[in-house]
């Protein structure tokens, strides 16, 4: 089968529709995971950000992979949304709305959580930038970012760590981007991403003895719904971003929730420290040999619930 996945490039998929096809037809019921049913079966997994985006398929994959996934968040309604898509897809959740950049916030909620049972991993995807020149943004903007993409995130593994996984071993796997050729437009979000990634490193190798592995991935451009909150110049861009792809197209959200999976599941079980970049390419090659146009990347969409951004339709 054939369908719409990206602007002006029709892809073969080799996983179940979206929600909505082209032709309109009913969808599969359950995220459709290219790992074991029943892998996290018992185990509790918080995902920070989990009520839209990335975030919101990550929770979906660990609950349908039957972990109970604790989502978090800011606004109480986003995860009301979702906590009820996944007991509707027969998973369990719960949420907790508060501010990750708030210490005693995260403290208190982190003691909450763990009276239900210990905590087997953290996906730290919370985050938040805005586009702007560095010559633009005054120190609270950069501040805001920071606190929000890096310090906050530094809260939730911290406090993961000294009341659960200390005592209880588990598993981190930090949002970071890519950010290796610098973000210019967005250089407040690159420099906390690029903490984020030695932080990584850092905290793997302290908590190593407790038997806690910390990873972090580095997507590229997703198509997800953080791209429909970009206005002016940079929502007029995003159509373009394929171009400089090799693979020609952007992730999928289940393209970079499977990443993160495997490196919450066993299979990584000797992997820690690392950034995992997911970003089809486009770090690579040089103008002096120009990647060339194709349509022969097919992507793996295995969120039964993605709907894709306005902004690329």
């Amino acid at each position: 089968m054939r369908y719409q996945v990206d602007v002006n490039v029709t892809l073969r998929s080799n996983a179940p529709r979206p929600l909505t096809d082209l032709q309109g037809d009913k969808v599969p019921a359950r995220y459709h995971s290219v790992f074991r049913p029943g892998l996290f079966e018992g185990q509790r997994f918080w995902v920070t950000g989990g009520g839209s985006g990335i975030g919101r398929c990550v929770a979906h994959e660990l609950a349908a992979l039957g972990a109970h996934v604790l989502i978090s968040g800011r606004t109480q309604d986003k995860l009301e949304r979702v906590t009820a898509e996944i007991a509707e897809d027969g998973g369990r959740c719960e949420w907790r709305a508060f501010d990750i950049r708030d210490e005693e916030a995260v403290k208190a909620n982190v003691a909450a959580a763990l009276e239900a049972g210990a905590i087997a991993g953290l996906v730290n995807n919370a985050g938040g930038q805005f586009p702007a020149p560095l010559m633009a943004i005054n120190k609270k903007g950069f501040d805001a970012v920071v606190t929000n993409n890096l310090t906050g995130g530094f809260l939730m593994m911290r406090e993961l760590f000294t009341q659960c996984m200390q005592a209880h071993g588990g598993n981190i796997v930090n949002m970071t981007a890519d950010y290796k050729l610098g973000m210019p437009g967005m250089a407040h979000t690159g420099a906390a991403r690029a903490g984020m990634a030695n932080l990584t490193m850092s905290a793997a190798y302290e908590w190593a003895h407790a038997g806690v592995r910390v990873n972090a991935v580095a997507p590229g451009w997703v198509a997800s719904s953080g791209m429909d909150s970009y206005s002016g110049a940079a929502r007029a861009l995003i159509p373009k971003l394929k171009n400089h792809v090799p693979l020609r197209r952007l992730a999928m959200e289940a393209e970079v929730s499977a990443a993160i999976v495997f490196l919450l599941s066993p299979a990584a079980a000797f992997i820690t420290g690392v950034t995992l970049q997911i970003d089809g390419g486009a770090g690579l090659g040089s103008p002096g040999f120009p990647s060339l146009d194709h349509d022969r990347s097919v992507p793996f969409n295995g969120f039964h619930r993605a709907v894709m951004p306005e902004v690329l339709k």
